[in-house]
């Protein structure tokens, strides 16, 4: 009996140590409810005792949580239906706070996600949904931690995933783009015939000032036609490339046409000597 009462003793205790001993993680701490009052400060990490019956002791991760806000229908300012959805990065900073000022800090750090987003994308156009991502991150993380800091919760960032289009609008958007895209290849293509008359003209005012300039692109233009060899090509020669033959030979204009050139000789006259 003695050695009976002894076992029941032994094995007693064991029960009493194994409900009593609690292991907190690293990244956990411990927030004990004794006799329904909180004992000051969130224990751990590590090996602590607790008063089976008396004590209860609830684990916090303190891990950042992804938290995933599944799609919401969002009507925004320029009344445009899109479905849009968003992670959230958050944090719990105070144990104690996270487990006695809300009955379940997930669940409610996921329903303040969801109405901030609905309400904080309907508030902007379309276009601002699609460009300025970053700033609605921004006002999104900073509102939806202002409303859990109450839970000990710190929200680090939110980001807009996804925006899903209707049919409709992804058709119009597209035409749009294509519009645009029209509309930049038409001014390039203008710029460009602008330099190319400024150019002209420059070159223009060049032949102006030196005719023998016009001569020799006209030599030039002829040289490059006649590289094709398929071609017939006929060329008119101006008067004014002849007159340094005349010089040269002194030879009269009928000389040149027995020659099988015919030239008409346009100069006026020498005026007659008094």
């Amino acid at each position: 009996m003695e050695f009976a009462t002894v076992g029941i003793i032994l094995i007693l205790v064991l029960i009493v140590l194994a409900a009593s001993v609690r292991i907190v993680q690293e990244y956990e701490r411990g927030v004990i409810f004794r006799l329904g009052r909180v004992v000051a400060g969130a224990k751990g990490p590590g090996l602590f005792f607790i008063i089976p019956i008396i004590d209860r002791m609830v684990k916090v991760n303190l891990q950042i949580v992804t938290l995933d806000v599944p799609p919401q229908d969002v009507i925004t300012k320029d009344n445009v239906t899109v479905r849009v959805n968003a992670v959230v990065y958050f944090q719990v900073f105070q144990p104690v706070k996270a487990i006695v000022e809300v009955q379940n800090y997930l669940f409610a750090t996921s329903q303040i996600a969801q109405t901030t987003l609905r309400a904080v994308l309907s508030k902007a156009d379309l276009d601002e949904i699609l460009s300025e991502r970053d700033r609605l991150n921004s006002d999104l993380q900073r509102i939806i931690d202002d409303l859990t800091d109450p839970w000990g919760i710190k929200v680090a960032l939110v980001e807009i995933k996804d925006v899903d289009l209707p049919t409709e609008m992804q058709r119009a958007m597209a035409k749009q783009a294509e519009a645009e895209r029209e509309r930049r290849a038409k001014i390039i293509n203008a710029e460009g015939e602008f330099q190319a008359s400024e150019r002209l003209a420059q070159a223009a005012e060049v032949i102006a000032r030196h005719p023998i300039a016009y001569q020799l692109r006209y030599l030039q233009t002829v040289t490059d036609v006649s590289a094709e060899k398929n071609s017939t090509l006929v060329v008119p020669i101006p008067i004014e490339l002849l007159a340094p033959f005349r010089a040269a030979f002194g030879e009269d204009m009928s000389t040149f046409s027995n020659k099988g050139l015919s030239v008409v000789d346009d100069t006026p006259p020498p005026p007659p000597t008094p």
